[in-house]
């Protein structure tokens, strides 16, 4: 069977990585064509465009950058229809995939949608055309079927893939020393994995440090990004205290290293509270685009931790409340004994609510047996 597969962003490279491999174990004819990354081309699938040339963030963004986003748009539909896939399979990417799948269905093609878009948090009309353009929906979340059985739209619920990934993930002993780290503290900075985000959260990020002279700092550099980016941003960053250490291709040791990690709001404030992290979510994004967020969004939480425990397990700095004095105070909090254990109690009940392992396998494995039956 032919399966075309787009990922628009690193995350979804990561989790399109892991189906790719349990499609193939289910199909050992499988070929996979993709919008993807690395991991996804590792995985055995031929990318035709990699994900950093089009992830943008923010309504703005996306607005500036329309004349691109629709190219692309025509450049999918153009290969997809040449190639004449079994199936199209969407992974995340919401604005880009909903399109994709509603054109594909037109054309006769059948469409399967893993990891859905938070339409539970803004947006949630959208829930009809959902309906109308997927054939099948797995959701990763806990609470999403509830949320699509009030619009009588059956779903397959199959766990979160993270779940998976993190617990691999091992710290040899030799690890500061191979990455140039000394025995202080780690406090892990997660500034994102697009440029956007990294431009507005790093220089905040990184002022801390000097008010944390017995730690060292250390970002986790992200695939798509040239390390002269980061490089660049701190030395124009001032009050930085210390020199700032940039680690690629490790993040998850690095967090699992830390004992602390500023994280920009997204899917790594999941994966740092399943590794066991303490961590401060941050997001900052244009004037028009948070203004025009707060108009749409209807969920209590940003982070993915506080949303699936539906309490405040982290501290959330949102916009105008994410300042230097604010992440200082909230960073201090969370390396102090009584503010660990009470953030890694919550972590406790989030990992109850959020299911077992085996995500992955369990949508490729359902993937494959409703086309080949």
């Amino acid at each position: 069977m032919k399966y075309y597969i787009i990922a628009g962003e690193a995350s979804g490279d990561l989790h399109g990585s892991n189906l790719i491999r349990s499609i193939k174990r289910e199909d050992s004819d499988a070929s996979v064509r993709c919008w993807g990354g690395d991991l996804m081309e590792a995985a055995g699938a031929e990318v035709v465009k990699h994900y950093r040339e089009l992830a943008f963030m923010g309504f703005w963004e996306v607005f500036k950058n329309l004349p691109e986003i629709l190219g692309n748009l025509r450049r999918a539909r153009r290969d997809i229809k040449a190639w004449k896939p079994d199936a199209v399979i969407l992974i995340d990417f919401p604005g880009f995939n909903l399109r994709i799948a509603k054109w594909a269905t037109k054309q006769g093609l059948r469409v399967f949608y893993y990891i859905s878009p938070q339409i539970w948090a803004w947006h949630t009309s959208r829930v009809h055309r959902m309906k109308k353009y997927i054939e099948r929906l797995y959701v990763i979340l806990p609470f999403e079927s509830q949320f699509f059985q009030r619009f009588d739209y059956e779903v397959d619920y199959v766990g979160h893939p993270l779940l998976d990934v993190t617990e691999q993930v091992y710290v040899p002993d030799d690890w500061r020393v191979s990455q140039g780290l000394d025995n202080r503290p780690i406090v892990a900075l997660l500034p994102g994995s697009r440029k956007q985000e990294i431009e507005a959260m790093l220089p905040l990020m990184a002022s801390v440090s000097s008010e944390f002279p017995g730690f060292q700092f250390v970002i986790a550099g992200a695939p798509s990004i040239d390390e002269d980016l980061y490089e660049r941003i701190l030395s124009s960053t001032s009050s930085t205290g210390q020199d700032i250490s940039v680690v690629s291709g490790v993040t998850y040791q690095l967090i699992k290293a830390s004992v602390a990690a500023l994280v920009t709001s997204g899917t790594a404030t999941l994966e740092t509270a399943l590794l066991g992290t303490p961590q401060v979510v941050c997001y900052k994004s244009s004037t028009l685009s948070y203004w025009l967020a707060k108009r749409l969004v209807r969920v209590d939480y940003i982070s993915l931790v506080n949303l699936i425990v539906e309490e405040p397990v982290v501290k959330e700095l949102i916009q105008g409340e994410l300042s230097r004095e604010s992440l200082t105070d909230a960073l201090g909090e969370i390396i102090s004994e009584e503010g660990r254990k009470r953030m890694l109690k919550g972590y406790a009940l989030m990992r109850q609510k959020i299911g077992q392992p085996g995500a992955s396998a369990r949508a490729g494995r359902l993937m494959v047996s409703r086309l080949i039956g």
